[in-house]
């Protein structure tokens, strides 16, 4: 782990990625609400200094609301809060927009303000997830910028190692042995299946992750991970869906989150 150690106690990592698109076209995707709903979380943004910035994790655990402290679009904002829960440290997170020739680099800065590393663990599991949800990002701008989705996210966990459940997800997946450009298909759930082309594979680190553009039930995006929860490894699938609303997504949604429990309690 790269932790940058700050005056008056601050910590941080930083992640960036290459993106497609201007710069006004890559803010739109990473400052609004709608655009942030897109590829990340669903979420509420107020674009300005003092505005308020809520995401829905759709999960339990207590998620504080930031606040918006610099705002310069389309280059550079930030948000201050609790990214560690009510109980932690303070926390700030900055995103940084750079034009480059053919698009725009996205550099994510994430910071803890802490006397001690007792809380470092919470920046190392920041510093593995966001490579993938910067990869979601690029997918997103590279063949569906400026739709909204519909997210779908289904999660579970094993006894094994983080390794171990990565294996075994990708095994489940039937996409063990797949590369970028070839076609996957995972039939089961009838017209709530999964198909589309192979993307991104990112099999090392303590965040493995594999991306798939998604053609049916609809256009999306799939991504499938394996990570580190407590005393236990974690799987999550996430399905990006555009375009489909309604009936589509709805039996998406209860057939995979069922799909995950069943393989991974």
């Amino acid at each position: 782990m790269s932790i940058e150690h700050g005056a008056s106690g601050r910590r941080s990592i930083q992640v960036e990625a290459e993106v497609p698109g201007l710069p006004e076209e890559v803010w739109e995707a990473i400052a609004t609400g709608p655009g942030i709903g897109s590829w990340f979380y669903p979420t509420e943004l107020e674009g300005r200094v003092g505005g308020v910035l809520k995401y829905d994790t759709q999960s339990e655990m207590v998620h504080v609301p930031a606040k918006v402290t610099v705002w310069d679009p389309p280059r550079r904002f930030r948000h201050d809060g609790k990214d560690c829960g009510p109980d932690g440290p303070p926390t700030a997170t900055e995103w940084i927009v750079e034009p480059r020739s053919r698009g725009c680099v996205v550099r994510v800065v994430h910071s803890l303000f802490a006397s001690t590393g007792d809380w470092d663990n919470y920046l190392e599991s920041f510093e593995d997830g966001w490579p993938q949800a910067l990869a979601i990002l690029r997918l997103y701008l590279t063949h569906f910028r400026g739709q909204r989705a519909t997210i779908v996210r289904a999660s579970g966990s094993h006894d094994g190692s983080v390794r171990d459940a990565w294996q075994a997800l990708l095994e489940e997946l039937g996409a063990a042995g797949l590369g970028p450009g070839d076609r996957w298909e995972l039939a089961e759930g009838g017209d709530a299946g999964l198909g589309g082309i192979f993307d991104e594979l990112r099999p090392e680190g303590r965040q493995p992750y594999v991306l798939l553009r998604l053609d049916r039930p609809v256009p999306g995006i799939a991504a499938a991970s394996a990570y580190k929860m407590s005393t236990r490894a974690a799987v999550m699938l996430s399905l990006y869906l555009y375009g489909g609303e309604g009936a589509p997504a709805a039996r998406a949604e209860v057939f995979w989150q069922a799909w995950v429990k069943a393989r991974f309690p």
